[in-house]
């Protein structure tokens, strides 16, 4: 399988592991009115792995999955409607992502996990954190800041979407277990978008230590949003890296990994911030 995408558009490595599409390690989890599809990798503590929205998917994730995977049990999602994953019959919310997202935690274990999260996945990270904080004791959110409803709007469509990247989403249909519901996936991601709400009281909520990660230039969030939403979270890291965009970990990822790596080995919790 050649996949591509927007945010990655070279076809994928001869022999590389199609993450998203393994049979090998794929499951379903069942969400109440659809089913999450999810693949486990290494063994360890638990860690679920969360990608982007709309032109995401598990596969652009494939840098961080070979690496924690050495040393953990790799929960990979495919966000509803993402992939594998079924559209369900419900409007696409932020809990509803945290909910997917446990329901998966819960087919696979008991335990309390880390998240780490891109972009949509991120913020359905912030969210998991802050409903069930006895379910998460790390989180990792990338290219997710301070979000409001504003005066600018998606309108997503199969056209306006396949126009960014028609290769990827020739090859995304033959994953959909409902392509014929293309159109309806687009709605539902732009009424979702439009209606994003990531502010004071959900930041507040997550008890977990966080470590919040942005490319100086991110074009989707934007770095004052980011600094915001670190500085509202009351137990958090911030890392900045120079001179990238949104995709900061495709554009350098020895720079991610570096920042994120002792995060993920620090033992116990940081003295808290004062919040705003």
């Amino acid at each position: 399988m050649q996949l591509r995408h927007a945010f990655q558009t070279a076809p994928s490595p001869a022999g590389a592991i199609q993450y998203g599409n393994n049979p090998q390690a794929g499951r379903y989890a069942d969400a109440g009115d659809e089913k999450i599809y999810y693949e486990l990798y290494g063994q360890g503590e638990p860690l679920v792995v969360l990608h982007g929205g709309n032109l995401g998917s598990t596969y652009e994730m494939a840098g961080f999955i070979d690496k924690l995977s050495e040393s953990y049990q790799v929960i990979a999602i495919s966000t509803r409607g993402h992939g594998k994953s079924e559209i369900g019959s419900v409007p696409f919310t932020l809990e509803q992502r945290a909910n997917d997202a446990l329901a998966v935690i819960n087919a696979v274990t008991k335990e309390n996990v880390t998240v780490l999260g891109f972009s949509d996945g991120a913020y359905s990270g912030y969210m998991l954190a802050g409903m069930y904080p006895d379910r998460v004791k790390k989180l990792v959110a990338i290219g997710a800041g301070e979000m409001r409803p504003g005066p600018s709007t998606f309108n997503l469509t199969s056209e306006s979407v396949f126009s960014l990247d028609r290769p990827y989403w020739e090859q995304q249909l033959t994953l959909m277990p409902e392509p014929h519901r293309a159109d309806e996936f687009f709605a539902k991601m732009s009424d979702f978008y439009n209606q994003l709400t990531a502010s004071k009281e959900l930041f507040h909520s997550i008890q977990c230590p966080v470590l919040v990660v942005v490319g100086e230039r991110d074009q989707n969030a934007h770095l004052s949003t980011v600094i915001a939403a670190y500085y509202m979270i009351p137990n958090s890291q911030l890392a900045i890296i120079p001179n990238t965009t949104h995709t900061v970990f495709l554009e350098n990822f020895p720079a991610v990994w570096a920042s994120i790596n002792p995060f993920l080995e620090e033992e116990g919790e940081r003295i808290a911030h004062s919040s705003g």
